[in-house]
């Protein structure tokens, strides 16, 4: 969500659209033991409003630590990205934002026996997050496999739309990095449309990915089903 002012000052919360899956199967024992035991130490506080009235800008530093570089990673889905980045990347502090809590609870359990410390978590709409990010914040930022919306009518609550990009190209520094990884042709277009429009500059583009890339269950099912992994580097200009 999202906070404007009345008249008088007074913050006045503005409710997003959301489309999606929040809940899906019965957690199992475990997980439910994640999401009460772990979640609350890990999540990032000062995005809802009722903790953070005012809407004042997170201050990093304080869950990271001083100078240390954030990243970003947008729909996390089972987590298995997110914490191998945080393994391979221990200077790094990355937050990841995911609505759905069956892959909260996943990702939960893998940064349990990861054993990580530099990894953050908004469970629910990265847009919140944005409200609240400082200019500048964030020096990588990565969208793997997003939920594709297929059919055309749909395919305005695509991440890569305004609505999503303005506001990540807000919170990205300048030179900043910004991957996506998807198997949908369709959805290759209309970032290569959308993108740059919104302030990126596109890197590279094709069928190899990042040397740092790690295989998600999204798209391990995409190649046995038998589509086609693209990779997209996009660099935040001036």
């Amino acid at each position: 969500m999202s906070v404007d002012s009345h008249d008088d000052g007074a913050p006045q919360v503005l409710r997003r659209n959301f489309y999606g899956r929040r809940f899906g199967h019965t957690l199992r024992a475990s997980q439910k033991g994640y999401l009460s035991d772990d979640l609350e130490g890990l999540r990032v506080r000062g995005i809802d409003a009722a903790e953070n009235p005012e809407r004042r800008a997170l201050d990093l530093a304080a869950i990271f630590g001083a100078d240390c570089p954030v990243w970003l990673e947008i729909g996390f889905g089972g987590g298995e990205h997110l914490v191998q980045m945080a393994v391979a990347y221990p200077g790094v502090g990355i937050l990841g934002c995911e609505p759905y809590i069956n892959g909260v609870a996943m990702l939960l359990g893998k940064i349990r026996a990861a054993g990580v410390g530099n990894l953050a978590v908004h469970p629910g709409d990265v847009r919140d997050l944005f409200d609240v990010l400082p200019d500048g914040a964030i020096s990588k930022a990565f969208l793997n496999y997003p939920d594709p919306w297929p059919k055309k009518r749909h395919h305005r609550r695509r991440f890569v739309t305004p609505d999503h990009l303005l506001p990540l190209a807000r919170v990205m520094a300048a030179g900043a990095e910004f991957r996506l990884a998807t198997d949908i042709p369709d959805y290759v277009r209309q970032a290569l449309e959308e993108v740059p429009q919104a302030g990126f500059d596109l890197v590279a583009q094709g069928g190899e990915p990042w040397d740092d890339w790690i295989s998600t269950r999204y798209e391990q099912k995409a190649l046995r089903e038998g589509r086609v992994p693209h990779y997209l580097s996009f660099r935040r200009n001036g």
